[in-house]
C-alpha cells in the first residue's frame, strides 16, 4: 500500500493525535470510549481526531461484536523514516564503524 505522505504529516501535526497513538501504542485494541477516558475533550473531538488518523493509515481498525477495536499500524511511519530519518543515520553508522575499525587498529599496532 503507497502512503499519503501529506496524509501522515498532518495528523501527526497534532498534540492530541499524538497522544492518542501514544496510547494505542501503549495497548492496542481500545474501543472509543478507553481512547476517550484519558483525554480531556468530547467524545465528537476523539472520534473527528481518529477519522483523520484512519485516513492516514496510522489507526486500523477491527469490528469485535458490537465494539470497534482501535490500533496503531506502525508502518506509514517507519516508511517516513526510512525515507526521511534512515538514510541520515546511515552514514552516521558508517562513521561510527570506519571509527571503531581505525580505533581497533591503532590499539593493534
Amino acid at each position: 500500500m503507497v502512503i499519503d505522505e501529506d496524509k501522515v504529516f498532518k495528523a501527526l501535526a497534532d498534540t492530541s493525535r499524538r497522544k492518542l497513538l501514544d496510547r494505542l501504542r501503549q495497548k492496542g485494541g481500545l474501543t472509543l470510549g478507553e481512547l476517550c477516558e484519558k483525554h480531556n475533550m468530547s467524545r465528537q473531538a476523539v472520534t473527528k481526531h481518529l477519522t483523520l488518523l484512519e485516513e492516514a493509515n496510522l489507526v486500523v481498525t477491527r469490528k469485535q461484536g458490537r465494539e470497534k477495536l482501535h490500533y496503531l499500524n506502525p508502518m506509514p511511519i517507519s516508511d517516513i523514516y526510512t525515507r526521511w530519518i534512515g538514510k541520515f543515520e546511515q552514514g552516521r553508522a558508517a562513521a561510527l564503524q570506519n571509527l571503531k575499525q581505525a580505533l581497533e587498529e591503532n590499539n593493534h599496532e
